[in-house]
């Protein structure tokens, strides 16, 4: 599900700490939509096209994607099914993987484009797989989509072919508005050594129980036949100081 989030980030063109190089992009509408939770998947088509063949890029030379991933029940369908029909590669070989830096912080809106770009970015200088942290159960219309190319959706930190020297990878970012944009982007060596310590983290899934808050004057609740809930309490403490001057004819008006 959508979830929303804050977020700020910036980058430095022509700067390489990181030894990651952006190799090409593309920016697109989206075209004609059935409404804002279902974009066009061939216009996502053709952006995707158009960012590798600008980057020069053969789709078999790709090693992960950071996708969009909103998280609604239909975009993200569309958006993987896109990525199969342009990108994801089928038969044999390393399988490709797919993540988006939403499933653990969430939709940071203005700042969704520039958080999936800098994960990646991130991603790629480590040479590891960041994780879908939250995924448990991935979306049916989803697997129906991946169905038939060489795709995963980790759940766990750990190395994958962006530690490849030369390794590419895309990203993209969708607006509101319509606008549609993605961006390949390669690491430029091979030494993942210096993160390599990272690759040893393991997440983990906890529950917190949820507590419902009592409320102050509460201090007996009866049950109701139309779902309401009804409480009873004496007037004392705090709830007498507030209905002392709601008494007529010694009984509480309240």
């Amino acid at each position: 599900g959508y979830v929303r989030a804050e977020a700020c980030g910036s980058a430095t063109m022509g700067v390489s700490e990181l030894a990651v190089h952006v190799l090409g992009s593309a920016v697109r509408q989206d075209g004609r939509s059935t409404s804002l939770t279902a974009p066009n998947g061939q216009a996502q088509v053709g952006l995707l096209r158009a960012s590798y063949a600008d980057a020069c890029v053969a789709a078999e030379a790709v090693a992960s994607v950071e996708a969009h991933g909103t998280g609604t029940a239909l975009g993200d369908p569309i958006e993987t099914g896109s990525l199969a029909q342009a990108v994801l590669c089928s038969g044999e070989g390393s399988a490709q993987a797919l993540g988006s830096v939403k499933a653990n912080a969430g939709h940071s809106e203005p700042a969704a484009g520039i958080m999936g770009l800098s994960t990646l970015a991130l991603r790629l200088a480590r040479g590891s797989v960041s994780p879908n942290a939250q995924l448990r159960v991935a979306n049916a219309h989803v697997n129906d989509a991946l169905r038939g190319v060489q795709c995963c959706l980790p759940v766990q930190l750990g190395p994958g072919a962006l530690g490849a020297e030369h390794a590419v990878a895309g990203v993209s970012s969708f607006g509101y508005s319509g606008t549609i944009a993605h961006a390949v982007l390669r690491r430029v060596d091979g030494d993942a050594a210096a993160c390599a310590g990272a690759l040893s983290l393991a997440y983990r899934r906890h529950a917190f129980a949820w507590l419902k808050s009592q409320h102050p004057f509460s201090q007996q609740c009866l049950p109701s036949s139309d779902g309401a809930t009804i409480f009873r309490s004496p007037a004392a403490g705090a709830l007498c100081a507030i209905v002392t001057e709601h008494v007529v004819q010694g009984r509480i008006i309240f």
